[in-house]
């Protein structure tokens, strides 16, 4: 070969270098930019010389299936912990927080006890009644609107990753076609489809395969195809089947097919940042909000109706509260859950989470969402009344053709929103129950635990009064019409005398223990074997009475939430929770970045661009080009020289 062939190859090589050089600065802040360098060799078949055997891009799939999981975890705690520091600081604010409103509430109590006919002090009772629900409805409305938030970032989340895997699929065809006609595949082309790949698994956690080292293959955790080749499949937002109210993931397939994914499939990336928070965090927190308003208003409803008012009239309700919300399955019967109230009476069985009820026949299965447990309820009721009590609410179902059948699922949400109708009941000051609702006795009857048990007690007794006839082992009861309750299962009444079932037929007989509850009032025979009398009446209201006062005002070291915590220590507990949740979430979020640093560097050393090292590139080549272009010039008078031998 010449040494103006050698040279001239000489000269190729060199531009070459200095072209991916000059590229290499041009896009040293490109994202996603991988780093090129130009691989040269001998000349083939022995020539002399040099030739460009490939531009290479350096690029580390191993690195980058690192980075990009590490990224993935990284951008799904930044997004929880971005979500969770709003709850934390709206639970923790020491002056907008439940706590000093409660306290406030309570005290207003120890007010109205200590002058209970004082216009002050019982204005000073409703007014912190309102302040206090006020606020509850405040906390509901601000987790709602994160939920509602939740649905818009989940579609915007997803419409970007459509986007994204439609680019994917698009950059495999290119890429393929430009491999067909070269042989070789543009690095400009392959730098952007693992820029798309990351950019992904930022939003989500997903699995690459490579298929024949060139074509990305896209799938979620479950194997259900994103990309596949030149395809890609669509991820849409849904209403969850069991809630209108909450967006979920749904995958189209192939054939057209919308299905509902499991929450617990989509983690990692800011995607399943948003719904691993709301299923551990808001949902909790709602609900943990919702028990304690019922809690709080069914307690004090209740010992509100054990006290007379300034009208010498029984306590009504204290609170309002909205009753637990339901949801039918699409795919259910035409069946529908027709009532849904909370049990006063089994009010420490209320717990913060969602239910499931499903069929198994006709016979129901109740299983709570937080932990997937299987819960019992009232056999009995069901049997019976065909009433579900259990987690301190009754639901009930519609009759035949329309009731229930296998497979019907229902969604049940006792507290989730029950904060959002919590408000004051009571208007009028001279309502307020803060004297005892005091009974007269007459008669010899053994009873204890003499009490009321229902709105408007005695008011439906002839004469407001109630009178007993122990005889026999048998009741005769005068002053009432209608059915009353025995050990909480209700009899009939069959000219006075109780019955043993609800239809009538035979009179019951009784024994130690029993407790009867008639018309609002509910005691507990004491001395069965005895006969005796008992009449009972409503005593006159003293306005100087503040004992049911003091008794509401007691509910604040009670155990009224679950039937094992304070308002306060409940409160306190949820605040903590959510506190230990933040900082966890933080230590977790510094330790996964650093590692994401630690590989975005390892990265960068491989694949980024040194502006110092390409500096001193473009002088290395730079010299090489003019060393080069020397040879051919020396080519040139050597020639030159030999021609003017000849002459």
């Amino acid at each position: 070969m010449s040494m103006f062939s050698v040279g001239l190859s000489g000269l190729n090589a060199a531009q070459n270098a200095l072209n991916t050089t000059s590229n290499n600065i041009s896009n040293v802040y490109t994202p996603g930019y991988n780093r090129e360098i130009t691989k040269l060799g001998e000349s083939s078949a022995g020539t002399s010389g040099v030739q460009v055997n490939d531009i290479e891009r350096q690029f580390n799939q191993y690195v980058a299936e690192q980075l990009n999981s590490a990224k993935t975890q990284s951008s799904a705690l930044e997004t929880y912990y971005n979500q969770v520091t709003q709850i934390d600081n709206l639970l923790a604010d020491r002056d907008a927080g439940l706590a000093p409103l409660m306290q406030n509430f309570f005290s207003s109590l120890e007010d109205l006890a200590s002058s209970p006919s004082d216009p002050a002090a019982r204005q000073g009772v409703l007014g912190n009644a309102e302040t206090l629900s006020a606020q509850f409805r405040s906390f509901d409305s601000y987790l709602q609107d994160m939920q509602t938030n939740i649905n818009s970032q989940l579609k915007d989340e997803v419409t970007q990753i459509n986007n994204t895997t439609e680019q994917v699929a698009g950059l495999n065809k290119e890429i393929a076609l430009a491999r067909a006609r070269t042989g070789e595949a543009p690095n400009s082309l392959l730098n952007q489809r693992d820029k798309l790949v990351s950019d992904l698994n930022e939003r989500m956690d997903l699995r690459l395969n490579i298929q024949d080292g060139k074509t990305y293959n896209v799938s979620l955790p479950n194997g259900q195809p994103l990309v596949t080749g030149t395809n890609s499949f669509q991820l849409e937002t849904m209403e969850a089947d069991y809630d209108p109210q909450r967006t979920v993931i749904g995958y189209r397939d192939g054939g057209g097919n919308l299905s509902q994914l499991d929450e617990d499939v989509v983690t990692g990336g800011s995607l399943g940042g948003l719904m691993n928070f709301r299923q551990e965090t808001l949902d909790k927190t709602q609900n943990q909000i919702g028990q304690l308003a019922v809690s709080l208003s069914s307690a004090m409803n209740e010992q509100h109706k054990q006290g007379v008012d300034l009208n010498g009239e029984q306590g009504e309700n204290f609170f309002n509260i909205r009753a637990p919300q339901t949801y039918g399955y699409e795919s259910n019967s035409d069946a529908t859950i027709t009532s849904a109230e909370f049990d006063a009476s089994r009010a420490d069985e209320l717990r913060a989470t969602d239910y499931t009820v499903s069929f198994d026949g006709a016979n129901p299965v109740v299983t709570r969402n937080d932990n997937g447990q299987e819960v019992e309820f009232d056999q009995d009721a069901w049997n019976d009344d065909e009433q579900l009590k259990f987690g301190g609410i009754t639901i009930e179902f519609s009759d035949p053709p329309e009731a229930p059948v296998d497979g019907d699922q229902f969604e049940i949400q006792p507290v989730r929103r029950a904060g959002a109708g919590m408000e004051a009941n009571i208007s009028d000051l001279d309502k307020i129950a803060a004297g005892s609702f005091e009974f007269e006795q007459a008669g010899t009857m053994a009873i204890s635990d003499l009490r009321v048990t229902g709105d408007n007690a005695l008011t439906n007794s002839t004469g407001e009064q109630l009178e007993f006839d122990l005889a026999g082992g048998e009741l005769t009861i005068d002053g009432f019409t209608g059915n009353v309750l025995v050990n909480g299962e209700e009899r009939a009444l069959n000219a006075g005398v109780v019955q043993t079932d609800a239809t009538g037929g035979t009179a019951a007989t009784f024994s130690d223990g029993d407790e009867i509850t008639v018309d609002g009032v509910s005691f507990v025979i004491d001395d069965a074997g005895t006969d005796s009398t008992l009449t009972l009446s409503q005593a006159t209201a003293n306005t100087g009475d503040n004992r049911n006062a003091l008794a509401m005002q007691d509910l604040q070291s009670q155990n009224v939430v679950g039937g094992s915590a304070t308002v306060s220590g409940a409160y306190g507990s949820m605040v903590s929770d959510v506190g230990n949740r933040t900082n966890i979430t933080e230590v977790n979020l510094d330790a996964r970045q650093g590692l994401t640093d630690q590989l975005t560097a390892v990265q960068q050393s491989e694949s980024g661009v040194n502006l110092d090292e390409e500096a001193a590139n473009l002088i290395r080549y730079q010299q090489f080009y003019q060393a080069n272009a020397r040879v051919i010039d020396t080519a040139g008078t050597i020639m030159d020289t030999i021609l003017n031998l000849r002459g």
